[in-house]
């Protein structure tokens, strides 16, 4: 109740906010198990609970609009034309927030033919009438007209919808310069371009509040309008049936018939078992509580997944203790390892009733080593971390049984979550106690180490419950040796030559600043290229090139946009501004490397498990994967990556054609087959089948055609993406593609059925069992749709030749131990591996390169390997 006593009532544009709250928080960290997208339900929701708490609502209700049609559109068929579709990732949120409302006991109000803004203003007028206060929440600025003294409005901020502004007349005066009443008259003057309805050209909100306040109504400047001087003036009467047209139709209603009135709207109890439902489905563990404390008074109490967990308190032992106590133990073993600067400083270990925590120390260390080192099972949350400071100190962590981050991966690799607090939300429908970071005396204290470790042990019983069979053994058999494999990988580091680094970086410094001083010159004057906005002035004003493509801030000047500009319009401006970009992108990632290099000269990459779909790998600090390929600069930059103190020589190894191969195998194909098992170069035998001559008679530029269109396949090409590609027409690419699937119609085949049966399972899946959730097979919505069935073609393909290079990876580091060899896996990127090897081990370690990764898949073709040899990376090349 407000202060006055007076009832309050609050009614919502429920489609306004929903919007809003879509684009406000990103569509892919919000969905369910089962691909639901809930970014607008939560965000709409969270926003509704928060006003419920501030403003202490009498009487609700939301109301929505039915379609696009209404009155309006009878009167004015061009009203809101513009307006794009809404996604269809958005569509399919609104009934599921009716449903969830509908829970909360809150009405939803519709009716054909008029907008959500009419039954606003019918609720609003019949409730001041009747002695309310009134909130109007809307983020559309028609409401403006309906504010008075007993209407305020609540209105989004540019911070979204958490930040709500409140209009009351003086507000609106203030902002506006106008009564509330007249703000529709500025409307209809300027125009709406989200409604479509065209203003007055030239006449902005100054001039129209100007206007206003000299005539005192919108009705007496129209009908004074001659007065108006200038080209303005002319404008105005040029225009005057456009602004009646705006006025009428801004003009909101305050009489829709409607089933209920004011009093009929009054706060209803909630049914709290329909909100845990469909909560539930929704996977919104966080916010049940938050709206049972504010509109359920009584009911948090009661509700077993809003109550608060009772955390069980660790005993502090010693490692005498502690050991006596794991050893005891029968089931699994969950571990927390805190870290700080890369040192453990605590170990906390949980079972499911029973936690211990001890404090980390050399002695600790020596007395735990047998335990870490033995095979009894143990759980960790993100383990890489925790396993890489263990071996610092001379520890291999053995018997590691679960990582929840990469089974939370595995389950959802389109949507991972990233922090253990995010798996404890979502599959235990509880809050992970975490202090706040920000607060140097924090509030509330975090969970313990072995705390943590209780959680994540808990999180890995329902992890195993959800997980298929066939994606519990990639995390079993691959991801887990593949970690562990990382891990030394990651310590060991490999050597990179600061001398070799500055002196390339300092060549390109000295290129970039020629090109600089070329494309001044052309231009004539100096400017920042590095800035869009004056690289817009002097390419479409200056220069007087055409207009790229239209973006937020003018037109777009990215790299690929002009590397098409200068195709289609060659200019020595153009040619230099690109080679300039490439000469300072190539010095930044220079740099990143040389800054990465330690104290032992070596750099220490960390490799991302989880930072990709397919399950390929990733690198950071630094980044080693944007490494060039193939090109003069990128040999510069891998030469400066060398052999190791106390090593001979390095040996790089990758597949020849992995993809295709593994095309032939899921395909089935004759003709692949065929080619890969006789020897014979793929793409002269591919070519010779689809031109139809001797394979001795296949042309370069034959050659080149079909093996774009081979790798092309793999991604979804089609038939326009191939003509740009090889610069030739579209009917000879479709043709080729024509050509092509009529001498390997198996590979047609495969791709059609991959995508048909990934649209009956919902996802799609590698040789070795990994998925891939695909949702979007199922949209309405025809770009997303497509761009889902070309993903779900290559998933499987890239997908199993990231498995199969994991486990050849990893029996290389297992065999390359078991046989004592001290040579090592260094690095993995761009899907060649890199062994520093130790002297005199040349003949065993490649004897050990070539097996295992000959058989890591068991295919219908072999899996071919190429091996190089040299000091440096550079060299080496194969």
């Amino acid at each position: 109740m407000t202060d006055s006593a007076k009832p309050t009532l609050m009614v919502v544009d429920g489609h306004s906010l929903a919007y809003r709250a879509f684009f406000a928080l990103p569509v892919e960290n919000f969905t369910t198990k089962d691909n639901q997208h809930t970014n607008a339900i939560y965000g709409f929701l969270s926003m509704l609970v928060n006003l419920i708490k501030a403003e202490q609502p009498t009487h609700m209700a939301i109301a929505f609009d039915t379609s696009r049609h209404s009155f309006r559109t009878d009167q004015y068929p061009e009203y809101k034309a513009t307006r794009s579709e809404s996604p269809q990732e958005f569509r399919g949120q609104i009934p599921l927030l009716q449903d969830c409302l509908a829970a909360m006991s809150i009405p939803v109000l519709t009716k054909e033919g008029v907008e959500a803004d009419d039954i606003l203003a019918t609720l609003s007028t019949q409730g001041a009438e009747q002695g309310y206060d009134v909130l109007v929440v809307s983020g559309d600025r028609d409401t403006i007209q309906l504010v008075t003294d007993d209407v305020t409005l609540l209105y989004p901020s540019v911070q979204g919808v958490s930040q709500l502004k409140r209009y009351d007349p003086t507000t609106v005066r203030e902002r506006y310069g106008v009564a509330p009443e007249q703000y529709p008259d500025i409307a209809a003057l300027v125009g709406e371009t989200s409604d479509n309805l065209p203003g007055v050209p030239k006449v902005g909100e100054k001039t129209a509040v100007k206007w206003l306040t000299q005539f005192g109504s919108l009705d007496d400047l129209l009908e004074r309008s001659g007065e108006i001087k200038g080209v303005v003036g002319g404008n105005l009467r040029d225009h005057i049936d456009d602004v009646r047209r705006n006025r009428r139709l801004n003009r909101l209603l305050r009489d829709v018939e409607l089933p209920v009135a004011p009093d009929d709207l009054a706060v209803a109890p909630i049914d709290a078992q329909a909100v845990r439902d469909i909560f539930a489905r929704l996977e919104f563990r966080t916010l049940l509580p938050r709206v049972f404390e504010a509109v359920g008074a009584g009911e948090v109490a009661d509700d077993p997944a809003a109550a608060a967990v009772v955390l069980p308190e660790p005993s502090q032992v010693t490692a005498a203790e502690f050991l006596e106590w794991v050893d005891a133990q029968a089931a699994d073993v969950s571990l927390r390892i805190p870290l700080q600067g890369g040192v453990p400083t605590r170990l906390g270990a949980a079972t499911e009733t029973d936690l211990r925590e001890i404090d980390w120390s050399d002695e600790v260390a020596d007395a735990l080593r047998p335990w870490l080192e033995s095979d009894r099972p143990k759980i960790i949350h993100d383990a890489k971390p925790q396993v890489k400071a263990l071996r610092r100190q001379g520890i291999r962590l053995a018997g590691l049984a679960y990582d929840t981050s990469l089974a939370g991966w595995l389950l959802r690799p389109s949507f991972p979550d990233k922090t253990l607090g995010d798996l404890v939300e979502r599959y235990l429908g509880e809050k992970l106690p975490e202090a706040d970071p920000s607060q140097l005396v924090p509030e509330t204290e975090g969970a313990t180490p072995a705390q943590e470790a209780w959680f994540a042990l808990r999180v890995a019983t329902a992890l195993r419950e959800d997980i298929p069979e066939s994606v519990a053994a990639v995390l079993t058999d691959i991801e887990l040796p593949t970690l562990l494999t990382l891990a030394d990988m990651e310590v060991a580091g490999v050597a990179v030559s600061h001398e070799v680094l500055s002196t390339f970086s300092g060549e390109l410094a000295t290129r970039a600043d020629g090109l600089a001083q070329d494309a001044f010159g052309i231009v004539g004057r100096e400017f920042n290229l590095g800035s869009p906005k004056q690289l817009q002035e002097v390419l479409f004003e200056d220069l007087q090139l055409p207009k790229t493509r239209k973006t937020k801030t003018g037109y777009s000047t990215d790299a690929a946009v002009l590397a098409d500009l200068q195709e289609s319009h060659p200019h020595p401006f153009l040619g230099l501004l690109l080679q300039h970009r490439e000469a300072t992108k190539l010095r930044q990632i220079i740099e990143s490397l040389d800054t990465a290099i330690g104290d032992d000269h070596r750099v220490h990459t960390t490799y991302v498990q989880t930072g990709s779909q397919t399950g390929r790998l990733s690198s950071t600090d630094p980044n080693l994967q944007n490494i060039p390929v193939r090109t003069e600069e990128s040999r510069r930059i891998r030469s400066a990556f060398q052999v190791g103190e106390g090593y001979e020589s390095l040996l790089t190894a990758d597949y020849s054609q992995i993809e295709m191969r593994i095309m032939a195998h899921l395909s089935g194909d004759e003709g692949l087959i065929e080619a890969f098992n006789s020897g014979e170069d793929l793409h002269r035998f591919v070519g010779a089948r689809v031109f139809g001559v001797d394979p001795s008679d296949v042309t370069a530029a034959m050659r080149t055609k079909v093996k774009a269109m081979s790798y092309g396949l793999v991604y979804g090409l089609s038939a326009f993406g191939l003509s740009k590609q090889l610069r030739i027409e579209q009917s000879e690419a479709k043709q080729l593609m024509i050509e092509y699937f009529a001498r390997f119609g198996a590979v047609r085949d495969y791709l059609r059925a991959s995508v048909i049966t990934a649209k009956e399972v919902g996802y799609t899946e590698t040789i070795f069992g990994r998925r891939r959730p695909f949702p979007d097979l199922a949209s309405p919505n025809r770009v997303l749709r497509e761009n889902a069935e070309r993903a779900a073609l290559n998933a499987p393909i890239q997908g199993s030749a990231a498995d199969i290079m994991k486990i050849a990876l990893l029996h290389i580091h297992e065999d390359l131990r078991s046989e004592a060899l001290s040579s090592r896996a260094l690095l993995q990127i761009h899907d060649e591996l890199v062994v520093e090897v130790a002297p005199g081990e040349w003949d065993a370690t490649e004897r050990i390169v070539r097996a295992r990764m000959g058989d890591a898949a068991d295919l219908r073709v072999p899996l071919d390997v190429q091996v190089g040899r040299g000091r440096d990376w550079n060299e080496a090349a194969h």
